[in-house]
């Protein structure tokens, strides 16, 4: 890349203040910057997603890396600034202004594509688990690579009987490999959040057969939306549950939040 103007110049130049309604915090520190770049593996010639660039302090770190880069951002203040990026790049990267949520990310990004994105905090959530649903797999991500608040890393490769696993952990874990790649203080961020941060790495794995994403995805609904309930009481709503566990081995005086991803798999199966 062609030698750029550092991060905080380019915010104060461009008035680009962080937006508390688009749910931005920027990440400055160029040595952070590559270190989550490294995360997926060596990025010489591959492509990767990013969602929310903003003044495209990530975006450097990927181009640096030698990826060519797709970015969804919806505030056109950073517009002009991604454009300094991607000359600088040789075109490389490439800005779609639009909501990622509304974003087709297969057809842009193409097949085995990488995503790696300091997510805004208010939209997080639902995209990963966009990407992590569906009936189709292996999904069209490589990996995933991605920066959420600590709460939500941490329900996301959270493990049976502890406050933070649930119905994300289960949907993050049962066809793919997640794990708690890095944590981020507050104070990389400009302007600093409430909260910490961290960055979760996600592969795909085999998907179990005979179980539909559907299904499983009704099942940890009933079963975690009475949580400290037994599962002969939360999933008495749930047509044929008491017969699936009963059919998977579970005893129905357990709650919730203590059966395995497996024995949640074993359920489903079960419920057809």
């Amino acid at each position: 890349m062609k030698p750029l103007p550092p991060l905080r110049e380019v915010i104060a130049r461009h008035g680009l203040a962080a937006s508390k309604a688009l749910g931005q915090n920027f990440l400055l520190d160029e040595q952070l910057l590559d270190r989550i770049a490294r995360i997926p593996g060596p990025l010489e010639g591959e492509r990767v997603y990013e969602v929310g660039p903003g003044p495209g302090g990530l975006s450097r770190a990927l181009l640096r890396a030698g990826a060519e880069v797709v970015a969804v951002e919806r505030d056109r203040r950073c517009l002009p600034a991604l454009a300094e990026v991607s000359e600088a790049a040789d075109g490389r990267l490439r800005v779609i202004e639009g909501d990622a949520l509304r974003v087709d990310e297969a057809a842009e990004a193409g097949l085995g594509a990488h995503v790696a994105a300091n997510l805004p905090y208010n939209v997080g959530t639902a995209l990963l688990v966009r990407w992590l649903g569906g009936e189709s797999w292996p999904p069209w991500w490589a990996s995933l690579t991605l920066m959420f608040q600590l709460e939500v890393a941490e329900r996301i490769v959270a493990r049976p009987g502890t406050r933070a696993y649930g119905r994300l952990s289960i949907l993050a874990q049962w066809r793919a490999e997640p794990r708690l790649a890095m944590k981020v203080h507050r104070s990389a961020f400009v302007p600093p959040p409430k909260v910490m941060s961290a960055v979760v790495h996600i592969v795909p794995a085999a998907a179990p057969e005979g179980v539909r994403a559907a299904t499983l995805e009704r099942l940890t609904a009933a079963a975690f939306g009475q949580r400290r309930k037994m599962l002969r009481q939360s999933l008495k709503g749930l047509p044929g549950g008491i017969e699936a566990l009963a059919a998977a081995g579970i005893d129905p005086e357990r709650r919730a939040e203590t059966l395995s991803v497996e024995e949640y798999v074993r359920v489903a199966r079960a419920l057809g």
